[in-house]
Formats: structure tokens, sequence, C-alpha cells
């Protein structure tokens, strides 16, 4: 009786250690499922059509930074109710994303599983650009001025901090709703100012030769430099496969890295995989983002505790999300490749 004991006991461990081998992420350190040999497959999606901000993606699947990482990825736009849903859900593994828009997925009743990895560019580039005859040359100026707003009660709370912080009166600002999508022809109708990413919009209108006036948030006030865009995934996924997140997040380092190094090459291998975009335009944002991808930061990707958290909290006092968020929520540094 006490030999069956044993050997029932014995085969409870065995089944224990099975399971727990069953849980465990099935790769090598280059991502590869050692149970297969075959590449571990990913899906990677955008959060708009193909630009400067996902070069490093691009760039890491056309120099096979992936295969060598053991990785088959598949880039995507996204669907209609935008990326995080899908990553949340378990359907696809990795997406573009905003630390704002985190922000309400993270705070909800219902929080979505979702977690920054990665910082595409180290600050926030977005503020408002207007033409140089208007005189904006900072929040006050938008007094009596058409501004074209997305009509977001974010976008709204930022535009006020930065006219208090100037001086300026918010009420004064003549709101127009209007998602514009062609800034040029924007400026040059009835509407004075509008709220742009500079290394896109900003770099097109000096290929276009516009004379303009901008001014970025972040200059304004430091809590407005907040991460946008990030790279997202969902935590029980990276829990799950650890070794195949490091490896992903390591090849699209190599990728930025790349992309700061050799910014005209990079614009040919995008549009080389988006040919819809033009090779101008593309080859001036990337100049101007090699010194934005990193900036100032030991490596590519960091994400820094004391401006995430402030950002956040800034949401938090202004009734921007339910709840607050927190401190060190909603981002991890711990799948970046150690740079430093």
């Amino acid at each position: 009786m006490k030999n069956k004991l044993l050997i029932i006991f014995g085969c409870f461990l065995l089944l224990l250690g099975l399971t727990a081998c069953s849980k465990q992420d099935n790769s090598g350190q280059n991502g590869q499922d050692q149970g297969t040999g075959q590449n571990k497959k990913i899906t990677f999606v955008l959060d708009w059509t193909p630009n400067t901000n996902h070069t490093g993606i691009y760039v890491a699947k056309e120099l096979g930074y992936f295969q060598e990482a053991g990785l088959e990825v598949e880039i995507v736009q996204p669907p209609e109710g935008g990326a995080l849903p899908l990553v949340a859900a378990g359907k696809a593994e990795f997406c573009v994303s905003f630390q704002d828009e985190m922000a309400s997925a993270l705070a909800s009743d219902s929080p979505l599983d979702v977690v920054a990895v990665a910082a595409i560019l180290q600050h926030n580039s977005s503020g408002i650009i207007s033409l140089k005859e208007d005189n904006i040359t900072s929040p006050k100026g938008m007094e009596n001025k058409v501004y074209a707003t997305w009509d977001m009660d974010v976008e709204k709370a930022i535009i006020r901090q930065v006219m208090e912080k100037d001086g300026g009166n918010y009420d004064a600002i003549k709101m127009i709703p209007n998602t514009v999508t062609d800034v040029i022809s924007a400026l040059q109708t009835d509407i004075d100012a509008v709220w742009i990413f500079y290394g896109w919009d900003g770099v097109a209108t000096e290929v276009k030769g516009l004379e303009t006036n901008f001014f970025a948030f972040k200059d304004i006030d430091p809590v407005l430099d907040y991460y946008t865009p990030v790279i997202a995934a969902g935590s029980k996924y990276l829990e799950e496969n650890p070794d195949t997140a490091k490896a992903f997040l390591a090849a699209v380092t190599k990728g930025y890295e790349y992309a700061i190094a050799n910014p005209e090459e990079a614009a040919k291998i995008l549009v080389k995989h988006a040919p819809e975009l033009d090779l101008e335009l593309i080859t001036a944002s990337q100049k101007y983002l090699a010194n934005e991808y990193q900036a100032e930061a030991a490596q590519w990707g960091i994400i820094d505790q004391n401006r995430w958290d402030r950002f956040y909290t800034w949401m938090a006092d202004h009734q921007l999300i339910p709840k607050p968020i927190e401190a060190g929520q909603g981002f991890t540094n711990a799948y970046l490749p150690n740079r430093q």
C-alpha cells in the first residue's frame, strides 16, 4: 500500500511538472518554437496607415532582424475599433498605441489587459501649427482664431492647459469641429490653427515650402511631455511568452537604431513596403525623427516612470479618467534589450 501511495504521489508531481512546462514560453532565446523548429508568428497592428513612426518595424522585417530572431511578423492596419482591443483579446501580440489612449483602457472599471513595452519616440512632438501670417507664436495667440478640434476631452484639456500657462483666454478660441486629414490644405482655408505631430505634418509643410509657426505642448508645460506613440502588448501574453517578447523587441530595437543611423536608407525601406508614400516627404521626416526616436535617452524604447506617472496624475486631477492610475501601472521596460 505504501509503495502504491509513493507511485501515485510521484505521478502527481510529474503531472505538475508537465503542466508547469506547458505554461512556459516554448521558445529559445531567439524566439523560435523549440518544439517545431518553426519561426514564432506575431501579428503587429499599426495605429494608422504606414508612416515614419513605424519605420523601425519595417526595417526589422526588410533587413531580416525578425527572421534572425526566429520570428515571422505580419504587419497589419488597425480595424475600426482600434488596435488595443485586439491585443487585449489576444488576437494580436503587439500594436502601436499612445499613453493618452491607454489611459481609458487602464482606468476603466473593466480594464483592458494592455501594457506599453517601448516608446517609439522619446518625447511628445505634438503641438499647434499655423501660417506665419497669422502670428500665432504661442498659445495666447490662438485667442479669436479658428482652431480645428477633434472635440475630444483630453485634447481640449491640453489646449486649455497651455492657454492658461501662457496667460491666454481659452474661451476666446473659435473651436470648429473638423477632422483635418490634409493640414496644408486646411491652413489655406478658413482654419487658423491645427494640432499636429511635427515629425509628419510639420515636416510636410517644410517640404511644400509653407511658412508656419509651431509651438510644442511639452515646451509650454513639461507635464504634457507624455509618451506618444508607444508599442503595447497584453500583460498575459508577456508573462506566458517572455523569450518571444524579448526577441521581438530586440529586433525592433535594431530596426529603430538602424533608422537613427541611416535615415535615407530607412526611408527607402519604408517606401518599398508602402509605395503610396512620397519618398521626398518620408526622407525629410526620417531625418527629423532620427533625432527624436531615442533623443537623449540611454537607449531606444525606454520609458521614464516619473514622466509616465506625472501625465496620468494630471489626467486624474482634470477628471479625464474615471479613477487614478497607480504609479508605474501600464508600462514595463523589462522586455527591452539591455543597452545601458
